[in-house]
């Protein structure tokens, strides 16, 4: 089992990074919280893991901070919750939104992001009570989806890029050029961190 891999980061195309570890390059699934912590390419990365099974094939998920990971392994344990849509609730909204959300009941919030509906909103504020409280005391914290800063590589095409980083967090295609629409940023990150603040509004 990987838990932890320190390496070179040499590809950065959100949600995916690529990090080279010993001429071995792993290809990783990110929140974008860790997305924006990250630093520049070429530069050495260290980040924690959970090792997964995707049509049984191996994927890691790779998070800056044990807190980020936690929080992912509990919102996993939620029945009806799995890598994918853990992976769009830490890339949507902030940890202090979601604790707030889930101590309130506010299913409205969180059915904003893709793939929650009705019945999964009210099993996580269900079923996340008590576990949200384990992980305050995580190292690191938990963390802050819209907080953090990152320098992304120029792109192409950033709006491409951001588009299709937003299809692979769970939205529809149109509903991703639909929030990218009027947003004017000079790179990718920086348009996906502005369409998901829109898109939890």
């Amino acid at each position: 089992m990987i838990g932890r891999l320190r390496g070179t980061l040499i590809d950065k195309q959100p949600p995916w990074v690529v990090v080279d570890v010993s001429g071995v390059g792993y290809e990783i699934e990110l929140p974008m919280s860790s997305i924006y912590q990250l630093p520049a390419s070429g530069e050495t990365v260290v980040l924690r893991i959970h090792q997964g099974l995707r049509d049984e094939v191996p994927v890691l998920y790779g998070f800056y901070t044990e807190g980020e990971r936690g929080l992912f392994r509990a919102l996993i344990r939620v029945n009806g919750v799995g890598p994918k849509m853990a992976l769009a609730i830490l890339s949507g909204i902030s940890a202090e939104e979601f604790r707030r959300s889930v101590e309130q009941k506010d299913t409205a919030t969180l059915t904003r992001l893709p793939g929650i509906g009705k019945k999964i909103a009210e099993r996580l504020t269900l079923e996340m009570q008590d576990r949200l409280d384990g992980l305050g005391s995580a190292a690191g914290g938990l963390p802050g989806a819209i907080a953090g800063a990152g320098t992304a590589p120029s792109a192409d095409d950033p709006r491409a890029e951001a588009s299709a980083a937003l299809v692979a967090l769970g939205y529809k295609p149109a509903e991703a050029q639909r929030l990218l629409q009027g947003i004017e940023a000079e790179d990718s990150e920086q348009l996906i961190r502005a369409a998901l603040k829109k898109a939890v509004r």
